[in-house]
């Protein structure tokens, strides 16, 4: 062996004596691509890592200010909109009434008999109390008196109950006089006719 090809396991490179490699200025890799890195003109692209390299992800933007509330707005009114409409129907305005009509046999009661006469209010179906009383032509007047409707339900039935005695004719006249929740009167009118 020559001097020149000898190999001797002291004699070290340049660039091992050059100092710590932290003297050198960083190059920041220029692209990710699974586990290769590209670092500058000193690497050539094929060069694999002697590790397996994990990109880091990018930073994530910055939240918009008010960005958050307004993916939920939607969801939100919606949700508000479903409550306040349980909400009225639970706690809402009450019953209210649309019609009021009296009626009753035109025929009239026979000798010493009843009338049947029946109020029929029609209401919104809302749950409530309605507050009437009867008038008559005879000058009689009943009570005040209550009726409960449930919810759902759409429609009152009242009856007064007027009972004839004697012989004669009697031109009769039963008045309903609605109190609450609104004033609304309706009659009828019929005969009482009783010949031996």
């Amino acid at each position: 062996m020559s001097g020149d090809d000898e190999y001797s396991a002291t004699v070290l490179g340049s660039h091992w004596v050059s100092g710590p490699p932290a003297a050198r200025p960083e190059v920041a890799p220029d692209r990710v691509e699974g586990s290769v890195l590209r670092f500058g003109p000193g690497v050539t692209a094929a060069a694999m890592a002697p590790f397996p390299v994990v990109p880091h992800p990018s930073p994530a933007p910055a939240p918009r200010p008010g960005g958050g509330l307004r993916r939920y707005a939607l969801a939100g009114a919606v949700l508000a909109a479903v409550l306040g409409y349980l909400c009225w129907q639970q706690y809402g305005p009450g019953v209210a009434v649309r019609d009021v009509a009296v009626t009753t046999d035109q025929a009239g009661p026979a000798c010493g008999s009843t009338a049947d006469v029946v109020a029929v209010v029609r209401t919104n179906g809302r749950p409530g109390t309605l507050e009437y009383r009867w008038i008559r032509s005879d000058g009689t007047r009943s009570e005040r008196m209550t009726e409960r409707v449930a919810r759902g339900q759409e429609e009152a039935r009242l009856h007064l109950l007027w009972t004839f005695e004697g012989m004669g004719n009697y031109p009769a006249r039963a008045q309903l006089e609605l109190l609450e929740p609104t004033r609304r009167t309706a009659a009828v009118e019929f005969a009482y006719r009783c010949t031996p």
